[in-house]
């Protein structure tokens, strides 16, 4: 390398660096290395150096949203067993997963009993919507009530609010699982009508929709939740048999049939 040609990478660095494209500076030599060696063209070698600038900022920025989500699990589509869960409507779930649902503002209720599948669906659902860029954020119903009482006394109801309607998608676990407490229908609703028409929410419940009234034990709230819900919804009822129940049961299953191995091939030593 000649003094003016040093001088020129220095320089290249330099700005790579003042630009905060760390990564293009970091790869700078392994690209330049490739454009010899394969003789790439200029514009060919500026697309790979600028390439690995783009993946990395996007994989910063998912890092980035999947922390603010808060999903319970790693699990996306691809983990969910439908020949294990015969309740689910495969071809409606991977019609979910295109994310259509999110360019209408529409919502989805997973309902059905404890164990079926509901929250791993909409994990994998929230998991393929942050994967997509959009600002996702997960919340049991319980949780949801208590932060939502707590702001409320601490005067802070209406911050509390806009981080509620902000993500483009909400989801909202085991509503009915728990009892919520006085105010939690109440606070339930004033998050439903916030985002309504505006963004997405997928609820879990394990409460039929013909018992929301007496679940909250409000009518009047229920039914106003469940028209501003049910308005642009697509509904996935799930009457199967427990997804849960049954991974143990095929975990055990194995544990046994391994131990059962075991206990053969000492039997066979000893004789």
């Amino acid at each position: 390398m000649t003094t003016s040609e040093a001088r020129r990478y220095q320089n290249l660095r330099a700005h790579l660096g003042y630009l905060k494209l760390n990564d293009a500076a970091e790869h700078l030599n392994s690209v330049l290395d490739a454009a010899r060696r394969d003789g790439l063209s200029l514009t060919a070698a500026l697309e790979r150096l600028l390439e690995i600038e783009v993946e990395a900022t996007e994989a910063r920025r998912l890092a980035s949203r999947l922390r603010f989500a808060c999903l319970p699990g790693p699990w996306t589509i691809a983990d969910f067993d439908f020949a294990a869960q015969p309740g689910v409507d495969e071809n409606l779930v991977r019609d979910l997963a295109t994310l259509r649902f999110l360019d209408d503002a529409a919502n989805v209720l997973f309902v059905g009993p404890p164990g079926v599948g509901k929250t791993m669906l909409a994990t994998a659902l929230a998991r393929g919507a942050a994967d997509a860029g959009a600002r996702v954020y997960f919340t049991t119903a319980a949780d949801l009530a208590a932060k939502c009482h707590k702001a409320a006394l601490e005067g802070r109801w209406n911050t509390c609010m806009r981080f509620f309607a902000g993500p483009k998608l909400l989801v909202i676990d085991e509503l009915g699982y728990l009892p919520l407490p006085g105010d939690g229908a109440s606070a339930l609703f004033q998050v439903i009508n916030q985002r309504y028409l505006k963004s997405s929410t997928i609820l879990t419940t394990n409460v039929g929709i013909a018992d929301w009234a007496g679940a909250f034990g409000d009518a009047t709230v229920a039914a106003a939740m469940l028209d501003r819900l049910l308005h642009r919804a697509t509904v996935v009822g799930i009457d199967g048999p427990s997804y849960r129940l049954r991974a143990h049961q095929n975990t055990a299953d194995t544990l046994r049939a391994a131990a059962g191995h075991r206990a053969g091939l000492g039997g066979t030593h000893a004789s």
